[in-house]
């Protein structure tokens, strides 16, 4: 009865204190759940279908502990000069916590650009008010905030392995961004690149600019010669900031140029007389 309270006041306070973490829930996932897959923590964790994350295991530690759950003095609290609103555990005790058990969560750049909904089911050990170590499954759910970037962190205070009853582990995930086949970030821009034949690059031509998200511009260019490196922004178009609501940074488009292989002796001296007086 100590040990299930003890949960419930944890998980009160956590779900009112912090935005990152939606919820901490006790659960015991079905093994037949078509929506999630088993994964150990050892090894890092990518998306896998839509918005949910596959199901980790945090190493399991000790597997033996003296009775107890939380020591008498053990505080939960926020820390406000943290982006991430992590909460903090602290231990007036003097006792030192284990190690944090840090991992890698694979967000696409749609995910942070636009934000989503991570939930990581892990298993862990805990010990019980007799001594005894169990294992316990339980749903981590994660905010990803629009404008998150690369090395944000998230830290789930007190959801590793317990190996005493006064020191459990902290469970933090490293948010990592995953290639994009098309856009590639720069800080709050996007860039993207667009190949051009040579004709279009020197009479001018009208393109169409994929946006993040599946949208499409038609952009048109016939008052500039367009040269290797050209570049072309569209603002209001890149990676949603993250200080600023509402507000987005911008789409550099970048223009190469494709050159033909092999010409004939009469279009080379066509080329020649068209060009030999434009630079």
């Amino acid at each position: 009865m100590a040990l299930r309270l003890q949960w419930e006041a944890f998980e009160k306070h956590a779900n009112h204190s912090s935005p990152n973490i939606v919820s901490a829930k006790k659960s015991r996932v079905k093994s037949k759940d078509k929506h999630h897959l088993q994964v150990d923590l050892e090894r890092d964790v990518h998306e896998t279908e839509g918005l949910i994350s596959p199901r980790v295991s945090v190493p399991r530690l000790s597997r033996t502990a003296s009775t107890g759950f939380l020591p008498k003095g053990s505080v939960f609290h926020v820390n406000p000069t943290r982006n991430n609103s992590t909460i903090l555990y602290s231990d007036v005790n003097g006792l030192r916590k284990p190690p944090d058990t840090v991992k890698r969560l694979e967000c696409t750049l749609e995910d942070l650009c636009f934000g989503c909904i991570k939930k990581v089911y892990i298993k862990r050990d805990i010990v019980t008010d007799d001594g005894q170590v169990i294992q316990q499954d339980e749903v981590l759910t994660i905010n990803v905030k629009p404008g998150w970037k690369k090395g944000t962190k998230i830290t789930f205070e007190g959801k590793g392995n317990q190996t005493s009853p006064t020191c459990i582990a902290d469970v933090m995930f490293v948010i990592d961004e995953k290639r994009h086949p098309v856009f590639k970030r720069n800080g709050d821009d996007l860039e993207v690149a667009i190949e051009l034949p040579l004709v279009d690059a020197l009479t001018g031509c009208t393109v169409t600019i994929p946006f993040l998200g599946g949208q499409e511009s038609r952009l048109t260019i016939d008052d500039d010669v367009i040269n290797p490196g050209y570049t072309k922004t569209i603002e209001g178009e890149g990676m949603c900031l993250l200080k600023e609501q509402g507000k987005r940074g911008n789409l550099n488009i970048k223009f190469s140029v494709k050159f033909p292989q092999n010409l004939s002796e009469e279009q080379r001296s066509e080329c020649f007389n068209i060009l030999q007086d434009s630079c």
